[in-house]
């Protein structure tokens, strides 16, 4: 009887610790499935994390249009998403996609123009190709305006000639819009004087009598001429009709446009070509995001208080880009357009 307790009793213990490795397998499978949901988890948290807790918003020169613009970009996407979003001073277009592809910053403003100059890697881009920038949305015409002074003597563009130009920093959206604008007028930057100003540094140039003219790319009224015309009466250059239609055939990207009377104190409107503003994002942005940033943006162009305003609308937000659209981005505008 006593052999038939001890046999039951190993039996049991034999059970027992059956049962405790079984739930010791359990436990080390639940532990390795944990970790692989934790590890999974992780991978979701840090895709999460992903999405930054700040937010650089690449403008241009303090006394253009990107700037004072961006500071209201950054109030409204900081509101809107809940993202700290602080407009920075940059070289503008050119430097701003390859900051942004070198993740220097998070969103930009960048000519139509030099955004497609990138992403293809042409011009001065070559070998340079920003493939990890994507567009958030176009904003409005940036009007090229050849600024000089009223007596200055130069009323066209053949009269640059010779003289002290300003036609911004190598490899800006400014230079290539000069290049191209003198070439449709015959002339090369050999046969001016070719300065590398900013805009501020063109007007005080101007000013001074340091340079004759300077290309500002903008939209008007650009801070710079403002301020220049405030203590000299400034004059702009116009486009012909006839020169604008070639360039355009040649550069499809540019459009007319006309800087209008009152603009400077301009007794009368002044033919002009311009490109498109956009702003432009890391393609890597979250999509959600992006579509919080774009919603803020264009939801709430009733509280942007510079000029340029007006031309901000979400039915037009996808005009001239030749870039690929952020998925957020296109999101909202698929939303709002259909």
């Amino acid at each position: 009887m006593k052999k038939k307790q001890w046999n039951l009793l190993a039996l049991l213990s034999l059970f027992a610790l059956l049962v405790l490795a079984a739930c010791g397998s359990t436990d080390s499978g639940s532990s390795d499935s944990d970790a692989t949901t934790d590890g999974s988890a992780g991978g979701e948290t840090e895709k999460s994390s992903k999405a930054p807790k700040f937010l650089s918003l690449l403008t241009g020169g303090t006394q253009g249009t990107y700037y004072p613009l961006g500071g209201t970009f950054a109030e409204l996407i900081t509101t809107e998403t809940g993202v700290k979003t602080t407009a920075e001073v940059s070289q503008a277009s050119a430097a701003n996609m390859t900051a942004l592809q070198n993740g220097e910053g998070d969103i930009a403003f960048v000519q139509t123009d030099i955004a497609y100059y990138g992403t293809e890697g042409t011009l001065m881009f070559e070998g340079k190709k920003t493939d990890s920038v994507t567009a958030l949305g176009a904003l409005y015409p940036e009007t090229i305006q050849l600024v000089t002074l009223a007596d200055s003597g130069i009323t066209s563009y053949e009269d640059l000639k010779g003289k002290k130009v300003s036609v911004g920093a190598p490899g800006s959206g400014t230079y290539a819009n000069a290049e191209q604008l003198l070439e449709i007028h015959g002339l090369t930057m050999e046969d001016i004087q070719a300065q590398n100003l900013d805009f501020g540094e063109s007007t005080d140039g101007i000013q001074s009598g340091q340079i004759d003219a300077a290309f500002i790319t903008a939209g008007y009224p650009t801070g710079a001429v403002e301020a220049l015309n405030a203590t000299n009466k400034v004059s702009i250059i116009p486009v012909s009709n006839d020169k604008a239609e070639a360039l355009i055939e040649k550069y499809p990207y540019y459009a007319k446009d006309a800087i209008p009377k009152g603009t400077y104190d301009l007794a009368e409107e002044v033919p002009a070509v311009s490109v498109l503003a956009m702003l432009a994002v890391k393609k890597e942005l979250p999509e959600d995001l992006v579509y919080q940033m774009t919603k803020a943006i264009y939801d709430n162009t009733d509280k942007i208080s510079h000029a340029k305003g007006e031309f901000i609308k979400a039915e037009t937000g996808l005009d001239g880009i030749g870039i690929e659209v952020h998925p957020g981005a296109q999101k909202y505008f698929d939303e709002v357009n259909k």
